[in-house]
């Protein structure tokens, strides 16, 4: 009698182990599925994000003061472009990330017109690096990590800098947060 007790024990146990691990892999991918899920959202998130602040600069000849057109339009080297950045220089040199406040907003040239297409969030990097409050990390918005921009580098810029492109008004088929982007072109200036 007493075997057969420990014989029922241990085939519960047994099987409330199995029923456990059952239900755990039975969860576990939905856990796993709204993890990756909540990470595909960010870019979503951050696009709409950047849409709200920069409504005010559809109209290139409202920009706010300080913004500027510098280096042209500018061509991929292989495919796409990013068209023409109107850059706040004032905005490149504080140190800051602000997603109200993009460093620079991108036109389309469309003849005589422009249309805005994203922005591109720009800090200098040895004065990014050298607040303690960043931890000697680059910056992210969203999740999104900015690049680094060494030097020598195409604009001619002396020193490094982080950057990153949003596509707020122009989908990129290569995703939101690529330099270039093969829907922009500045075949139609």
């Amino acid at each position: 009698m007493k075997r057969r007790t420990h014989l029922e024990q241990t085939r519960t146990s047994t099987m409330t182990s199995l029923a456990l691990l059952c239900s755990l892999m039975v969860t576990t991918p939905v856990f796993a599925q709204d993890h990756v899920h909540s990470n595909q959202i960010s870019p979503a998130t951050l696009v709409r994000d950047v849409q709200d602040a920069t409504r005010g600069f559809l109209d290139v000849n409202n920009l706010p003061a300080g913004y500027q057109p510098l280096f042209g339009c500018v061509s991929g080297p292989d495919h796409g472009a990013m068209g023409i950045h109107y850059v706040n220089l004032a905005l490149v040199g504080d140190g800051r990330i602000d997603p109200s406040q993009p460093e620079a907003v991108i036109y389309e040239p469309v003849g005589k017109a422009r249309r805005l297409v994203g922005v591109e969030y720009i800090v200098d990097a040895p004065t990014w690096l050298a607040d303690p409050a960043n931890n000697g990390l680059p910056p992210q918005l969203d999740g999104q990590a900015f690049q680094l921009v060494g030097v020598p580098n195409r604009f001619g810029i002396p020193s490094p800098f982080f950057e990153l492109h949003v596509w707020a008004w122009r989908d990129n088929p290569r995703g939101a947060f690529v330099d270039w982007n093969n829907n922009v072109t500045c075949e139609r200036q």
